[in-house]
């Protein structure tokens, strides 16, 4: 393929973005406009041999594109995790420290208990009954070293019980530094996957010409609006018309105040987001911690149904749950797209929808 037929590519979810934002919101507010017909410019028709030259690089970006999302998910689920645990490893060794210390206190009172049951053995107590003065002082002594025999006894259970904890804490600690270590692993893997994946795409976008990008664009524009067009066609907009709770208002607030910052991946702001980072910002500022990835939050969140959607709820995409947006009203979402975008506001209906969950359920 010619460098005009390979350099086909860019701007995919950026213009899908642009062209919802346009149809469905307004600058500068939390919610879109109501649902205006969009408009598009005419353009030049391209030839048949283009345009299929242009979907497939379309259709590549988008997998490249898809795949990042993926690994990013992978990478912030293993930077959680690795987070969790170094907190584990961390308790675990304060605990480790303390029971030394408890088990050397122990030692040191055993040591002491064993030297002075030494000093005070040498003849039977049958030899010093008969040899005592004081036979009723002797009986009282005896009961003294009775109880202190059940005190020793006490003494060295209460040791080796803190011996065998310490040694559980050794194992747990083990065990938790090889979680550890696992995620690492993991999340390294997942970091050289998503910087291949987007290099990938950016090495395919390089390739095309001025002309090819307006027109890649064009068609990002067109895709996006006929899957919005079908989805409100659908009537699903109609249902919807419950409003947000005190907390998804603050959600929602938040979130579009983020507009127009850039897209990082494995990013939670406040200067960049990934598409979870954003979400999973936006409720815990409205004081209602969320999971921080994608695939978590649709596993834990409570679902709803799409009509029963209401603004500040997250709307879930793709079969593999690799994208989230905050729904908004009025048919729209604001969502950090992906690498080379911003956030943006864009149509609710612009992407395949998996479902629908309300933090604050």
């Amino acid at each position: 393929m010619g460098s005009g037929k390979r350099s086909l590519t860019t701007a995919a979810m950026a213009l899908a973005c642009a062209c919802a934002c346009a149809v469905l919101a307004t600058p500068g507010v939390a919610y879109a406009s109501p649902t205006p017909t969009p408009t598009r410019t005419p353009t030049a028709t391209p030839t048949p041999a283009a345009d299929k030259d242009l979907e497939a690089v379309r259709a590549k970006l988008d997998k490249l594109y898809h795949d990042a999302a993926l690994a990013t998910d992978a990478y912030n689920a293993a930077e959680e995790k690795a987070k969790k645990q170094s907190a584990e490893l961390v308790d675990l060794a304060r605990e480790i420290v303390k029971g030394q210390a408890k088990l050397d206190k122990l030692k040191d009172r055993a040591g002491a208990a064993a030297r002075a049951q030494y000093r005070g053995g040498g003849l039977p107590p049958e030899a010093r009954l008969w040899l005592s003065d004081d036979p009723q002082e002797f009986l009282d002594g005896a009961g003294r070293v009775r109880q202190g025999q059940h005190a020793t006894k006490g003494l060295l259970g209460e040791l080796t019980r803190t011996q065998q904890d310490l040694e559980q804490y050794a194992k747990d600690a083990s065990a938790q530094w090889q979680k550890l270590e696992a995620n690492r692993k993991a999340k390294a893997a997942a970091k050289k996957k998503i910087k291949q994946r987007i290099s990938d795409a950016e090495k395919l976008e390089s390739q095309l010409e001025k002309e090819e990008k307006e027109r890649l664009a064009k068609l990002e524009e067109e895709a996006a609006y006929q899957a919005q067009t079908a989805w409100l066609s659908s009537g699903v907009l109609a249902e919807i018309n419950s409003e947000a709770s005190a907390q998804g208002k603050k959600a929602v607030k938040y979130a579009t105040g983020q507009i127009g910052k850039p897209y990082e991946w494995g990013a939670e702001g406040p200067k960049s987001y990934d598409c979870s980072g954003l979400t999973s910002q936006a409720w815990a500022s409205a004081g209602h911690p969320i999971p921080r990835t994608s695939q978590e939050q649709w596993k834990q969140l409570h679902r709803v149904d799409i009509k029963d959607m209401r603004p500040g709820d997250l709307i879930i995409y793709f079969d593999d749950a690799s994208h989230v947006g905050m729904y908004i009203g009025d048919g729209a979402i604001v969502h950090a797209p992906r690498p080379g975008r911003t956030v943006t506001i864009t149509g609710a209906g612009s992407m395949p929808i998996l479902g629908v969950v309300r933090p604050d359920a």
